[in-house]
């Protein structure tokens, strides 16, 4: 069996093992300071309370957008700015996407986390330039990756002198324009040592369904994130806001800030029983 893998270091907490989740979460796109602040406050203070290790989230640059004319974000240097403003005001690692490799540079000294997209988790030189930096590097799986294949994430990363790795699931294509989560990749890439993470908001995505914008059924987040624990994860992602509808990106699957309580008391109630009683070593 593959369910648990080993402890690691992880911002002075450890994960791996039967430790419980660690939650990576923001707003998807980076819209203005009010808002950045107001999300980290708030989720910071949730898991304070629950004792989740939290890692604040938004992207700078949407590359990856649907239509060249949705809004992309305030772009790289006044986006390292608004990660410095978090960073220091709440003392929380932060996260943050690239897209080439020249955006490693100007971000290392703020960044905790570089997250490499799912479409771009195949470019070699982007995740080993993010690795080279000594920082952990967070790779989204992609929709067209199989979870065996995930090894050679792991192996580009360690041959950059690195062993601060994570993959993320985050659904595959079934069909066009719909996007499924198969249990099963969990444990097929737990069996390579990779700590995984569980990405709810984007695995609820309908690809291109809303015309020129990505469309999704924000309503199965809770089944999905749900269905994740079950079978033991590392950490968990998802994307809130406090008005979802009118978000600027992923306005159909970021989850509801005034709901995320609720359902991650309800998830780390169900991580502490299956890491306890049904997951094997």
């Amino acid at each position: 069996m593959y369910d648990l893998i080993e402890e690691r270091e992880f911002f002075g907490k450890k994960i791996g093992g039967r430790n419980p989740f660690f939650l990576i979460s923001g707003p998807c796109v980076m819209e203005n300071k009010d808002l950045l602040d107001r999300v980290c406050g708030e989720m910071k203070a949730i898991c304070d309370d629950l004792g989740i290790v939290y890692i604040f989230k938004s992207s700078f640059d949407k590359a990856n957008r649907s239509s060249i004319n949705s809004y992309r974000g305030p772009g790289l240097e006044e986006g390292r700015k608004l990660l410095d403003f978090i960073k220091n005001k709440y003392n929380v690692p932060v996260l943050t996407d690239i897209h080439e490799t020249i955006q490693v540079d100007p971000l290392k000294d703020t960044v905790d986390i570089f997250q490499i997209p799912a479409f771009l988790s195949r470019q070699t030189d982007l995740i080993a330039k993010a690795a080279e930096t000594g920082k952990w590097v967070n790779v989204k799986k992609g929709q067209f990756m199989a979870p065996d294949d995930t090894r050679h994430i792991k192996t580009k990363i360690q041959e950059s002198g690195s062993e601060k790795y994570m993959v993320t699931e985050r659904g595959a294509s079934f069909g066009y324009g719909n996007l499924v989560f198969d249990l099963r990749g969990i444990p097929m890439m737990h069996k390579h040592g990779i700590p995984i993470v569980f990405d709810g908001t984007h695995s609820a995505q309908l690809p291109g369904a809303a015309g020129n914008i990505t469309g999704g059924l924000r309503e199965f987040i809770p089944h999905m994130m749900r269905g994740a624990v079950s079978v033991g994860v590392e950490g968990l992602f998802m994307e809130v806001h406090p008005d979802p509808e009118k978000a600027l990106s992923d306005a159909t699957t970021q989850f509801p800030l005034a709901k995320a309580k609720g359902l991650l008391t309800q998830l780390l109630e169900l991580d502490r029983l299956v890491k306890t009683k049904f997951l094997e070593d």
